[in-house]
């Protein structure tokens, strides 16, 4: 095959190679992969049409040699809605290119979230909330999810819903402490307790994975 696509896009890695060459055809591959995910067109070719939302946009001043400097600050998540969720603050002198640069940072933190029907008031068998409690900490900020029965919704804030809704959590209970009226930090706890929620099952795999060598 030969080294572009149709899109142009030339891997300079070798998650990124393997991806264009078809070795790694999903998403999940690529994360157990073991390699880094450091090529943002990765994700767009193993997660195509994903959908992304900018939750805060803040100018940041910064005093330097040559006087005051302003930037701009934007926090965005980016999700399928499907069980895969990335998050990141990206900075620059214009809004437009702060946007874009946190998306393209999301898509380098994407991580799986594990979804099931863990409430034991539920009797669905279909991945529409969290398999287990989940905690996550941002500055002052600590986020806790709880899986909840099919119908529930989410009872969570505008900000922890909306990293919720592009992971594809349908249904859960929250509980947040601290400053929880800056965006930046009850956003990035949100994610943080995602990805522990992941790291936990990444755990529990290794472990069976050992008792059944």
């Amino acid at each position: 095959m030969s080294g572009r696509n149709s899109r142009g896009w030339e891997p300079v890695t070798r998650l990124g190679r393997q991806v264009q060459d078809g070795e790694i055809e999903t998403m999940e591959a690529a994360l157990n992969s073991g390699l880094p995910l450091k090529e943002p067109e990765i994700v767009d070719q193993l997660l195509p049409g994903l959908d992304d939302e900018v939750l805060d946009i803040n100018m940041v001043q910064r005093m330097t040699d040559s006087g005051r400097r302003v930037k701009f600050r934007c926090v965005c998540v980016v999700g399928n809605r499907d069980g895969f969720v990335g998050y990141a603050e990206g900075r620059d002198d214009q809004v437009g290119s702060a946007i874009q640069k946190a998306i393209g940072i999301a898509k380098l933190n994407m991580i799986q979230v594990p979804r099931g029907s863990g409430s034991w008031e539920d009797r669905s068998d279909r991945p529409h909330s969290l398999t287990h409690r989940t905690t996550g900490k941002a500055g002052s900020v600590e986020v806790e999810l709880i899986p909840a029965p099919e119908g529930l919704g989410l009872a969570a804030s505008d900000t922890v819903r909306a990293v919720l809704e592009l992971a594809g959590i349908e249904n859960a209970w929250t509980k947040s402490h601290g400053n929880t009226r800056t965006t930046v930090n009850l956003a990035k706890a949100t994610f943080n307790a995602l990805e522990n929620a992941s790291q936990s099952r990444g755990a529990r795999r290794r472990e069976r994975e050992v008792v059944e060598g």
